[in-house]
Protein backbone atom coordinates (compact mmCIF):
# COMPACT_ATOMS: atom_id res chain seq x y z
CA UNK A 1 0.00 0.00 0.00
CA UNK A 2 1.51 3.07 -1.12
CA UNK A 3 2.11 6.55 1.52
CA UNK A 4 -0.74 8.35 -0.14
CA UNK A 5 -3.48 5.27 0.16
CA UNK A 6 -2.29 4.89 3.73
CA UNK A 7 -2.90 8.51 4.85
CA UNK A 8 -6.04 8.22 3.06
CA UNK A 9 -7.10 5.41 4.62
CA UNK A 10 -6.34 6.47 8.36
CA UNK A 11 -8.43 9.92 7.32
CA UNK A 12 -11.25 8.30 6.23
CA UNK A 13 -11.03 5.93 9.48
CA UNK A 14 -10.66 9.04 11.61
CA UNK A 15 -13.45 11.40 9.98
CA UNK A 16 -15.94 9.28 8.23
CA UNK A 17 -18.40 8.75 10.89
CA UNK A 18 -19.00 12.60 11.76
CA UNK A 19 -19.39 13.03 8.20
CA UNK A 20 -21.83 10.42 8.06
CA UNK A 21 -23.80 12.28 10.87
CA UNK A 22 -23.66 15.12 9.54
CA UNK A 23 -24.94 13.69 6.02
CA UNK A 24 -27.79 11.69 7.84
CA UNK A 25 -28.76 15.54 9.27
CA UNK A 26 -28.80 16.98 5.89
CA UNK A 27 -30.63 13.83 4.11
CA UNK A 28 -32.84 12.41 6.81
CA UNK A 29 -32.09 8.75 6.06
CA UNK A 30 -29.13 6.39 6.87
CA UNK A 31 -28.79 4.44 3.29
CA UNK A 32 -28.76 7.93 1.46
CA UNK A 33 -26.42 9.22 4.12
CA UNK A 34 -23.78 6.36 3.63
CA UNK A 35 -24.41 6.61 -0.15
CA UNK A 36 -23.13 10.71 0.31
CA UNK A 37 -20.47 9.75 2.33
CA UNK A 38 -19.21 7.37 0.07
CA UNK A 39 -19.86 9.49 -2.92
CA UNK A 40 -17.68 12.61 -0.91
CA UNK A 41 -14.53 10.23 0.12
CA UNK A 42 -14.66 9.32 -3.69
CA UNK A 43 -14.20 13.03 -4.75
CA UNK A 44 -11.73 13.48 -2.21
CA UNK A 45 -9.44 9.89 -2.96
CA UNK A 46 -9.49 11.57 -6.47
CA UNK A 47 -8.19 14.56 -5.25
CA UNK A 48 -6.04 13.01 -2.59
CA UNK A 49 -2.94 14.19 -4.30
CA UNK A 50 -3.50 17.77 -4.60
CA UNK A 51 -4.15 18.46 -1.77
CA UNK A 52 -1.13 20.43 -0.28
CA UNK A 53 -2.90 22.00 3.05
CA UNK A 54 -3.61 18.67 5.31
CA UNK A 55 -5.07 20.80 8.60
CA UNK A 56 -8.01 21.95 5.90
CA UNK A 57 -8.91 18.78 5.08
CA UNK A 58 -11.98 18.75 7.45
CA UNK A 59 -13.56 21.46 6.25
CA UNK A 60 -12.94 20.54 2.22
CA UNK A 61 -14.27 17.34 3.10
CA UNK A 62 -17.48 18.59 4.61
CA UNK A 63 -17.76 21.30 1.99
CA UNK A 64 -17.51 18.14 -0.94
CA UNK A 65 -20.26 16.91 1.51
CA UNK A 66 -22.51 19.81 1.60
CA UNK A 67 -21.92 19.98 -2.58
CA UNK A 68 -22.60 16.71 -3.07
CA UNK A 69 -26.08 16.67 -0.97
CA UNK A 70 -27.05 20.05 -2.68
CA UNK A 71 -26.14 19.04 -6.29
CA UNK A 72 -27.91 15.68 -5.76
CA UNK A 73 -30.96 17.51 -5.10
CA UNK A 74 -31.29 19.84 -7.99
CA UNK A 75 -30.97 17.08 -10.35
CA UNK A 76 -34.82 16.63 -9.56
CA UNK A 77 -36.77 14.67 -7.35
CA UNK A 78 -37.56 11.61 -9.99
CA UNK A 79 -33.68 10.81 -9.24
CA UNK A 80 -33.92 9.31 -6.08
CA UNK A 81 -36.76 7.70 -3.83
CA UNK A 82 -37.73 8.62 -0.46
CA UNK A 83 -37.58 6.20 1.95
CA UNK A 84 -40.36 6.45 5.16
CA UNK A 85 -40.68 4.53 7.91
CA UNK A 86 -44.10 3.26 8.85
CA UNK A 87 -44.64 4.78 12.52
CA UNK A 88 -45.94 1.10 13.54
CA UNK A 89 -42.32 -0.16 13.01
CA UNK A 90 -40.57 2.59 14.60
CA UNK A 91 -38.72 1.86 18.34
CA UNK A 92 -40.94 3.63 21.23
CA UNK A 93 -38.24 6.50 22.53
CA UNK A 94 -37.25 6.10 26.08
CA UNK A 95 -38.28 9.48 26.97
CA UNK A 96 -39.55 12.94 26.55
CA UNK A 97 -36.45 14.36 25.15
CA UNK A 98 -36.29 11.23 23.07
CA UNK A 99 -39.64 12.24 21.11
CA UNK A 100 -38.21 15.53 20.89
CA UNK A 101 -35.06 14.37 19.10
CA UNK A 102 -37.29 12.48 16.99
CA UNK A 103 -39.92 15.15 16.36
CA UNK A 104 -36.87 17.67 15.54
CA UNK A 105 -34.80 15.13 13.07
CA UNK A 106 -38.25 14.55 11.22
CA UNK A 107 -39.06 18.49 11.04
CA UNK A 108 -35.67 19.10 9.71
CA UNK A 109 -35.88 16.83 6.92
CA UNK A 110 -38.61 19.16 5.61
CA UNK A 111 -36.41 22.06 5.48
CA UNK A 112 -35.28 23.30 2.29
CA UNK A 113 -31.77 21.73 1.57
CA UNK A 114 -30.21 25.01 0.97
CA UNK A 115 -31.74 26.00 4.47
CA UNK A 116 -31.36 22.83 5.95
CA UNK A 117 -27.35 22.99 5.10
CA UNK A 118 -26.96 26.14 6.59
CA UNK A 119 -28.81 25.20 9.90
CA UNK A 120 -26.92 21.78 10.18
CA UNK A 121 -23.56 23.79 9.75
CA UNK A 122 -24.09 26.48 12.24
CA UNK A 123 -26.07 24.80 14.71
CA UNK A 124 -24.97 20.98 14.75
CA UNK A 125 -21.15 21.35 13.29
CA UNK A 126 -21.15 24.89 15.17
CA UNK A 127 -19.64 26.79 12.10
CA UNK A 128 -19.38 30.41 12.17
CA UNK A 129 -21.30 32.56 9.74
CA UNK A 130 -17.80 32.91 7.56
CA UNK A 131 -17.05 29.16 7.74
CA UNK A 132 -20.82 28.38 6.57
CA UNK A 133 -20.39 30.68 3.96
CA UNK A 134 -17.25 29.78 2.53
CA UNK A 135 -18.74 26.05 2.57
CA UNK A 136 -21.48 26.96 0.87
CA UNK A 137 -19.73 29.26 -1.35
CA UNK A 138 -22.28 32.57 -0.83
CA UNK A 139 -22.26 35.35 0.94
CA UNK A 140 -22.34 35.78 5.05
CA UNK A 141 -25.76 38.23 4.62
CA UNK A 142 -27.42 35.07 2.22
CA UNK A 143 -26.06 32.18 5.14
CA UNK A 144 -28.09 34.36 7.94
CA UNK A 145 -31.24 35.01 5.91
CA UNK A 146 -30.89 31.10 4.66
CA UNK A 147 -30.44 30.38 8.51
CA UNK A 148 -33.35 32.66 9.71
CA UNK A 149 -35.38 31.61 6.84
CA UNK A 150 -34.81 27.62 8.04
CA UNK A 151 -35.46 28.72 11.84
CA UNK A 152 -38.53 29.95 10.82
CA UNK A 153 -39.66 26.71 8.54
CA UNK A 154 -38.76 24.69 11.23
CA UNK A 155 -40.20 26.34 14.23
CA UNK A 156 -43.77 26.31 11.86
CA UNK A 157 -42.99 22.73 11.25
CA UNK A 158 -42.36 21.84 15.06
CA UNK A 159 -46.00 23.74 15.95
CA UNK A 160 -47.65 21.67 13.31
CA UNK A 161 -46.34 18.46 14.89
CA UNK A 162 -47.66 19.61 18.24
CA UNK A 163 -51.07 20.22 17.10
CA UNK A 164 -51.28 16.70 15.85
Amino acid sequence: MSDRDAAFEAYFAARSDAMRGTAYLLCGDWHRAEDLVQQTFTKLYLAWRRIQRQEAMDNYTRQTLIRTFLSERRRGWFRHESVEIPTADRAAPAADLADERLMLLEALVKVPPRQRAVLVLRYWEDQSVEQTAALLDCSAGNVKSQASRGLATLRGLLEEEKVR
